[in-house]
């Protein structure tokens, strides 16, 4: 019989299976692009050492995983990510650097993006930079 835990942890692990990211294999980036388009925005944000920050374009950090999650419930709702590829870094302090280029689509449009990963020894986003690929026209073109 299976419990609520062990069906979580196979919907995740079928979520992770659904996104595939060209030279990157570490779980935590998997089960982060998986758990947002997923709109799961507390499980990513768990992701996050527990003074993890992301850092969104043109926004100052958002430090913490509460703030993290509540920040993803405002707006993130309706995107969806497209990672394509990536690079991981083993650092000497053993963080790991993870770079990931690909698309984000939302309801109004879809822009490339580079996400740039910093995982602790233990594998929690300490820090997550989201930079806009665009170009300047791209960008005014962006405004709400």
């Amino acid at each position: 019989m299976q419990t609520a835990d062990s069906i979580s942890l196979t919907n995740e692990a079928v979520a992770v299976n659904n996104i595939s990211i060209e030279g990157i294999e570490e779980p935590t980036i998997l089960l982060y692009f998986a758990t947002l388009n997923a709109g799961k925005f507390e499980q990513t944000a768990a992701l996050f050492a527990a003074t993890g920050a992301m850092h969104p374009p043109f926004e100052a950090a958002v430090i913490g995983q509460d703030a993290i999650a509540a920040y993803l419930q405002a707006e993130a709702q309706g995107m969806q990510l497209f990672p394509r590829e990536g690079i991981a870094e083993l650092l000497d302090d053993g963080q790991l650097m993870v770079q990931v280029s690909g698309k984000v689509q939302t309801p109004w449009f879809s822009v490339n993006v580079a996400w740039l990963f910093l995982l602790n020894w233990e594998r929690e986003i300490a820090s997550a930079t989201i930079k806009l690929l665009a170009s300047p026209q791209e960008l005014l073109n962006l405004r709400r």
